[in-house]
């Protein structure tokens, strides 16, 4: 389908459409990684916490399963984020994909050495210029309707603060995105291409356990929270997560870990360490086991949206479609 918007993103991505299927940890398995990519958009491996070991097999997998170009985030405030970064150097991996904080200078010069494009999040204007100044190929502007970790701001004003900015490299853009209708009008402004998570995690070929999709199904917008940061004693990336018992648990968890960083019996690095260590579990037992009561269940407000669980093929076809339509109907109108 030769849409001129679609122009930018398929070529810095070497797809039929500049639809990208979000990293999400033990969703994101080799498998919907291959299925996005048969069906013309761009799947992403995610990093999460793997052993460099257990990454290297999901990207031979991944090969194994499709010829396309796909891309592997790797969360830089994981305990593994360097053993994958040399791993990803080494395996030649296409596009490398910076997420959870920012990336030093360096690291972006390590991935670029290996051949590796480059993508970065960028949550404020000041962020995205440093970025680009330290050599990404290309941006996601991540609005905070987003799941998992998210920043500040919400998706309206990133695009003002950033995509209009003219940045001077592909600007892709997530957060809150479910229909095509909606895609249209952010490739219209500008964007490279959109990032999708929540709807992708509830397709058939979802990795994610099938209570972990059925809660998505049956879940408000609402209902997908953000944990904020209680006191500045313990920085933590934000999350949004659909609210169950787990929040009841993290909560306590802070509150037991404040307590001893005031009596300073704990530091603060092992602090967050034990706080990334509790997300880790609590999403793997909710998206492998199936635990929606304790287990964490991270989504973006999209996914009061989701009403059924679709196959990927009839989710592109969907957004492809109504993207069609929309500028169909814009041309019309102006």
């Amino acid at each position: 389908m030769d849409i001129k918007i679609f122009q930018q993103g398929n070529k810095f991505l070497g797809t039929d459409f500049p639809i990208i299927c979000g990293a999400m940890s033990y969703v994101s398995t080799p498998n919907l990684v291959a299925s996005v990519n048969k069906n013309g958009g761009f799947g992403c491996l995610a990093g999460g916490n793997m052993s460099a070991e257990e990454l290297e097999q999901q990207i031979d997998k991944t090969r194994e399963l499709t010829n396309e170009n796909f891309g592997i985030s790797l969360l830089t405030i994981s305990p593994q984020f360097h053993e994958q970064l040399y791993l990803c150097q080494w395996k030649k991996v296409p596009y490398i994909i910076f997420a959870g904080s920012f990336p030093k200078k360096n690291e972006i010069k390590m991935a670029k050495e290996s051949g590796a494009k480059v993508i970065c999040y960028a949550s404020t204007n000041s962020i995205a210029k440093r970025m680009v100044r330290y050599g990404v190929d290309a941006l996601i502007i991540e609005g905070d309707e987003a799941g998992g970790y998210v920043g500040r701001k919400g998706l309206n004003i990133l695009l003002q603060e950033i995509l209009f900015d003219d940045i001077g490299v592909p600007v892709f853009v997530a957060g809150g995105l479910f229909s095509g209708k909606l895609a249209a009008h952010m490739l219209m402004m500008g964007a490279a291409g959109v990032v999708l998570g929540s709807r992708f995690a509830a397709s058939k070929e979802s990795g994610a356990h099938p209570k972990f999709k059925q809660n998505f199904i049956r879940a408000n917008a609402r209902d997908a929270v953000v944990v904020p940061q209680f006191d500045s004693k313990l920085k933590v990336v934000p999350i949004r997560t659909l609210r169950n018992k787990t929040l009841d648990d993290f909560y306590k968890l802070k509150e037991k870990l404040l307590k001893k960083l005031k009596k300073e019996k704990i530091s603060h690095t092992r602090a967050q360490k034990f706080v990334g260590t509790f997300w880790i579990h609590t999403l793997r037992s909710a998206a492998l086991k199936g635990d929606v009561e304790k287990g964490a269940l991270m989504a973006g407000q999209s996914v009061g949206l989701i009403k059924k669980e679709q196959s990927v093929k009839d989710i592109i076809e969907e957004l492809v479609n109504e993207i069609k339509q929309e500028t169909e109907r814009v041309k019309e109108i102006l």
